[in-house]
């Protein structure tokens, strides 16, 4: 059973969702819209975790994402002219790891650390 899920803001959570489906691999587990039809709150599954999104200004400090081959990850996350805040770089602690922004401005990081 999951007790922390992580939670991300966006000003376009549609768009959002949309970017972590198509381009990130998501699966969406639930989405629920508004009388509006624009996406509320959303349940995704990567693997065996899940993450929400939900309306409302990005921030906080980010959400990070294990990835076995961030290099390949980064190109083809670049390739869906996402904006990448920071290339792929080795960490001192031994991680190779890149950052993005999201189409609806939370930033995500992916990287090989697995603590």
């Amino acid at each position: 059973m999951r007790t922390i899920y992580a939670l991300a803001r966006s000003e376009e959570p549609g768009a959002t969702v949309d970017w972590l489906v198509n381009v990130i691999g998501f699966s969406a587990h639930s989405v629920a819209k508004g009388d509006d039809g624009q996406v509320s709150h959303a349940e995704l599954v990567l693997g065996d975790d899940m993450i929400m999104v939900g309306q409302g200004r990005p921030g906080g400090p980010g959400i990070y994402i294990a990835v076995d081959d961030p290099d390949a990850h980064h190109d083809r996350v670049a390739a869906a002219d996402t904006e990448i805040t920071q290339k792929p770089t080795d960490q001192p602690y031994g991680s190779r790891e890149y950052a993005c922004k999201d189409p609806g401005g939370s930033d995500w990081y992916f990287g090989t650390y697995r603590p």
